[in-house]
């Protein structure tokens, strides 16, 4: 047996409705019935929560790789420059202009290999044992 009800709504529910009642070649009663029971379904709250908390483990997982390469990439930094300010000896001013052109020529060397690699999806970060991403 069913019982009538009466109701209210606004006119933009009203017509988002009709569209999904017509879309789904559904009654409207058969769309609000659907609404209804889903809203007051004792699961409903419980399949939100857990699909929300699928959602925020996921993100939690890729904020502790980013994290963890971005330390990666800091430390690599700071120990090339370490590195490098230690071991470069100062270069004399009549050697300063073909030090630079030899400079120039390796940054592109170095840019032409950056690009390779990343074409080919090899990440520097993913070269260390441990947390890899999956």
């Amino acid at each position: 047996m069913r019982n009538r009800l009466n109701l209210s709504l606004p006119a933009e529910l009203i017509g988002r409705i009709n569209d999904l009642a017509d879309r789904k070649r559904l009654t409207r009663s058969a769309v609000v019935e659907a609404a209804v029971e889903s809203f007051l379904s004792p699961d409903h709250a419980d399949m939100q929560e857990a699909a929300l908390g699928r959602r925020l483990d996921r993100l939690s997982r890729q904020i502790a790789r980013l994290e963890r390469d971005q330390r990666i990439t800091t430390e690599t930094l700071a120990l090339f420059v370490r590195f490098w300010l230690t071991i470069t000896p100062p270069i004399p001013a009549e050697e300063q202009a073909s030090a630079q052109a030899k400079g120039r020529e390796r940054f592109e060397g170095f840019v032409e290999t950056l690009g390779k690699r990343m074409q080919q999806g090899k990440q520097f970060p993913n070269e260390f044992p441990g947390d890899r991403p999956k």
